[in-house]
């Protein structure tokens, strides 16, 4: 009795598309192996640029271990290197999408094989689909959620999607190690420029194997496999449409039907995105009035500065874009403000800067205050910026003062800055 399956999904028969097979399959495969891939190395920076390993405080994946071995000094040139490499990340993830379900349904069968288990390398075999099915439904997912800045699930975005990431990719390691010769096979069983121009007229099944992905009981084709890759293809190409503008910027940021577009504070000087507005954060009238003020620590030595006293300082300035982990980014903005290298050079810090660690008036939230490498110091155009685009910082942008740094993740360019402690404790 357990050697026949029940009615439904776990009967050969019941799955009666023509087009199932190991070719269409190892197609979507293919794509899916060099997309993923990359999807996976720009991950793997976007953690990097956070500098997880200077601090504690810059750090939300807690117990990484031998997980952050690949961890370097985040660079600040290219001044839109972050901006690049976090926006491909996000745009080619929600590109993936329609080729992940393409993918998940040409394989359907194989969810359902009967027995479910059949011995101990078959059941390591099906806890690895899972794994790796599941990783990816949930990679996919989370990051979709967080690019709407919907946090519904429990516990930080950061540390489910890095730990999350870490479990799929091994899943995914493995699960091509085996199928790689499989998936050369079927793809030099037919012509690609062959199927392209089969209708579905002519489409006919492949030949059920070993695999289980052909079906034994074929319905007539109501699509041919070009029409199946066109409608991937017109599905992957539309979300590319509707995506890649938020990243792009520009006259292309109006076609960014998926950016979140609620935090944006309309025209003018500081018409530009935003995630978090002053009031969202706790920011009080008092925090950025006229009582406020920066302090700047050294080892030993404190200043304390009104917001007239740091306009009276040397003002430089800098055109670099806000690039966020959402993957939308601005375009070059025009700050003005105080190198943070001079304001370390006030409490003796002159020669060889180091690091700082950055403190708000942010009452509510995540990264209220981060901390900087060295060489993000010493960068000429990392700037506390009073002004942007030739007016004084709105309160949403960060009044009285912010943090910009090129290349530097947007949460990471804190507002509302309240004190500099440089070559604070890591």
């Amino acid at each position: 009795m357990l050697n026949t399956p029940p009615p439904g999904p776990t009967r050969p028969g019941f799955w009666r598309s023509p087009l199932r097979g190991p070719w269409l399959t190892s197609v979507f495969g293919l794509i899916l192996l060099v997309g993923i891939t990359v999807l996976f190395v720009t991950g793997l920076l976007s953690y990097a640029a956070y500098n997880p390993n200077l601090a504690p405080g810059n750090d939300k994946t807690p117990g990484k271990g031998w997980l952050g071995f690949y961890l370097f000094s985040w660079p600040t040139s290219p001044y839109w290197l972050y901006r690049l490499t976090q926006g491909i990340h996000v745009t080619l993830g929600v590109v993936l999408i329609p080729i992940l379900l393409a993918k998940l349904w040409s394989v359907v069968p194989k969810l359902f094989t009967w027995p479910p288990v059949r011995s101990l390398s078959h059941a390591l075999e099906r806890l690895s689909l899972l794994l790796l099915v599941g990783g990816a439904l949930f990679e996919f997912v989370t990051g979709v959620l967080n690019i709407q800045l919907h946090y519904i699930f429990p516990g930080s975005f950061y540390t489910l999607h890095f730990y999350g990431a870490w479990v799929f990719i091994g899943a995914f390691v493995v699960h091509v190690a085996f199928r790689i010769p499989t998936m050369a096979r079927a793809l030099r069983s037919r012509s690609f420029r062959g199927v392209v121009r089969t209708p579905a007229a002519r489409t006919t099944p492949e030949a059920a194997d070993d695999t289980g992905l052909a079906t034994p009981h074929p319905a007539p084709p109501t699509m041919s496999r070009r029409g199946a890759l066109g409608l991937v293809g017109a599905g992957s190409l539309a979300l590319l449409v509707v995506t890649a503008g938020q990243s792009i910027g520009g006259a292309l940021r109006k076609t960014a039907l998926l950016a979140p577009h609620g935090q944006e504070p309309g025209k003018g000087p500081n018409g530009f995105q935003i995630n978090k507005t002053a009031a969202g954060v706790g920011i009080r009238a008092r925090d950025i009035g006229p009582d406020w003020r920066l302090v700047v620590r050294g080892p030993g030595r404190e200043r304390i500065f009104t917001r007239a006293q740091v306009l009276a300082l040397p003002q430089h300035t800098a055109a670099l874009p806000i690039a966020c982990v959402e993957g939308w980014s601005t375009d070059d903005q025009h700050w003005s403000g105080v190198r943070l290298s001079d304001l370390a050079a006030l409490v003796g810090q002159r020669q060889s800067p180091p690091g700082v660690f950055v403190e708000s008036a942010q009452r509510e939230g995540a990264f209220s205050s981060t901390h900087l490498r060295d060489n993000q110091v010493r960068d000429p155009r990392s700037l506390l910026a009073l002004r942007v685009n030739g007016a004084d910082l709105s309160p949403d942008h960060g009044y009285p003062a912010r943090i910009i740094v090129p290349a530097n993740p947007g949460v990471h360019n804190t507002k509302w800055v309240t004190r500099l402690t440089f070559g604070a404790a890591q």
